[in-house]
């Protein structure tokens, strides 16, 4: 009887996985930050994230059933907004959650207007959002609990975000990987006043 109830149990979990929403960086910008992070961090300043784990989350879905993340997928497929440059100007350290990330001084428009979106989508599809303000951001470092000397600036990285992301999140062997499920286009922009 109990073994009836595990496999239960286990078989749900496993039904579920771990989603969310994010802007993909190019290869070589991902490159570029890593060697960036690497000359201005020294090894115990936390544990790094892997190059093809960088990303820009815009909406954390969490642990997330088949049903519902094809409800989201639809939703998103239906988003029709313009591109937009993203700028990597800032950064910073939450000592809180262990994060050093590189961020957004003035985020454009389209950046929050598309997490908003898709944060509204996830909320009405039940899944939890954080009543914290969105804080457009790649996460560098984790672990980093310690106060940390911060670079006094970022080499001012950009990129054209020009279609954005449903992730999975899969841990395994001690490690976590983040695998693309989705992507949706943003619309290629008529004025470039529209794109940013």
């Amino acid at each position: 009887m109990i073994n009836a109830v595990d496999k239960t149990v286990v078989h749900k979990t496993s039904a579920h996985r771990r989603l969310f929403f994010a802007l993909s960086l190019p290869d070589p910008l991902q490159q570029n930050i890593v060697q960036w992070r690497a000359d201005n961090f020294p090894p115990e300043a936390g544990r790094p994230i892997a190059a093809a784990n960088l990303h820009l989350t815009l909406a954390f879905l969490g642990e997330v059933s088949a049903a519902k993340a094809q409800i989201l997928q639809q939703q998103a497929a239906r988003i029709s907004q313009s591109g937009f440059n993203v700028t990597l100007d800032d950064i910073g350290h939450w000592p809180g959650s262990g994060v050093i990330w590189l961020g957004c001084k003035n985020p454009p428009r389209g950046l929050l207007q598309l997490a908003q979106l898709l944060r509204s989508q996830a909320a009405r599809s039940g899944c939890y959002q954080t009543p914290l303000p969105f804080h457009p951001h790649v996460t560098l470092l984790r672990g980093a609990v310690r106060p940390v000397a911060l670079p006094a600036k970022t080499n001012n990285e950009s990129f054209r975000a020009s279609h954005f992301s449903l992730y999975e999140s899969i841990f395994a062997r001690g490690r976590t990987r983040y695998n693309i499920v989705s992507s949706w286009p943003l619309a290629s922009a008529e004025r470039s006043s529209d794109a940013d």
